[in-house]
């Protein structure tokens, strides 16, 4: 499968953007701070946060009641942030053996032994669950099963089939603690959010493909030839815009959310295009921080919008 990669990729291939160069130890007790939010991946977090509260505000028509919603908020902070926690620790080995990972709190020893960030990582995701449950038991089972699901099989094939689960755990939790039922437009949110995190994750695995075959992680998408591994990312974009653009009649949205959805989705369309035909990590690492919060974040902030005015 590898054979042949050469004639796809230019000199830039492994470095899409800088590397990480080496950090020297943080002292005292603001550096050591900074070590462990590091580990929660804030800004990692803080897209989980704004995908629950923006699928709340949708579950209530623009007008959630304020008392679930808000907790939503908090629960969603906290399991998302403490489930960010726990991957990094099951990770560290793998992130050391990666140039693109290794200068990361846990496998740089930064924070060592890494066993410290246990108690605080294990301790969000408890309290989590259980203000889920206080929430809605529905928002429970989508903050248990996310969790499951954020921690098996890492570094696996199956890790990124699954992290469509983890991914969709904000999004269910959000809606039902405002509305327990379940409808069409619930079914096209997390069929996007489906769609959207192989085509998140692969782009970057694409960006710092060599990283990953150096690292020893042969699993794909990495093992396929470069063209075909951009096809399939096309493909997902493809899938994307239609299930943005189904939204718009599911959820009984306007005309702002419409003129937003084609927006975003030829925007992917025109990225994953251009690196079709260009094959550079340079177009990859593009995808990946163009799907993130350019297009999940707009396109949910659109549909608040939309619903607001």
């Amino acid at each position: 499968m590898i054979r042949g990669l050469g004639k796809f990729l230019p000199n830039t291939y492994a470095r899409p953007r800088a590397l990480p160069t080496p950090r020297e130890p943080a002292t005292g007790i603001y550096g050591s701070i900074g070590n462990y939010l590091e580990v929660l991946k804030p800004h990692e977090t803080s897209l989980l946060i704004f995908i629950g509260g923006a699928a709340a505000v949708i579950a209530g028509a623009g007008h959630p009641a304020l008392n679930p919603f808000l907790l939503s908020l908090v629960v969603i902070a906290l399991g998302s942030a403490g489930c960010n926690g726990l991957t990094n620790y099951i990770d560290r080995e793998v992130d050391a053996r990666m140039q693109r990972t290794r200068q990361r709190a846990l496998p740089s020893g930064r924070i060592n032994p890494a066993q410290k960030v246990l108690p605080l990582t294990t301790g969000l995701v408890v309290v989590a669950l259980a203000l889920a449950w206080f929430l809605h038991p529905l928002s429970f089972v989508a903050g248990l099963g996310g969790t499951v699901a954020a921690v098996v099989g890492r570094k696996t094939a199956m890790s990124h089939m699954l992290g469509g689960i983890s991914g969709n755990a904000p999004l269910l939790i959000g809606w039902f603690a405002i509305n327990p039922g379940a409808d069409l437009t619930l079914l096209f949110l997390s069929l996007l959010i489906l769609v959207w995190v192989p085509l998140h994750v692969w782009s970057i695995m694409i960006a710092y493909r060599d990283d990953y075959l150096k690292a020893g992680l042969r699993i794909f998408p990495v093992t396929w030839e470069i063209q075909d591994i951009i096809k399939v990312l096309l493909t997902l974009s493809l899938f994307l815009y239609a299930v943005s653009l189904a939204l718009y009649f599911a959820g009984h949205l306007g005309l702002l959310y419409l003129v937003a959805a084609n927006l975003l989705g030829l925007a992917m369309l025109l990225a994953t295009a251009r690196l079709l035909r260009s094959k550079a990590s340079q177009d990859a690492w593009r995808v990946y921080k163009l799907s993130a919060y350019p297009y999940l974040g707009l396109i949910f902030l659109a549909m608040c919008l939309d619903l607001w005015l």
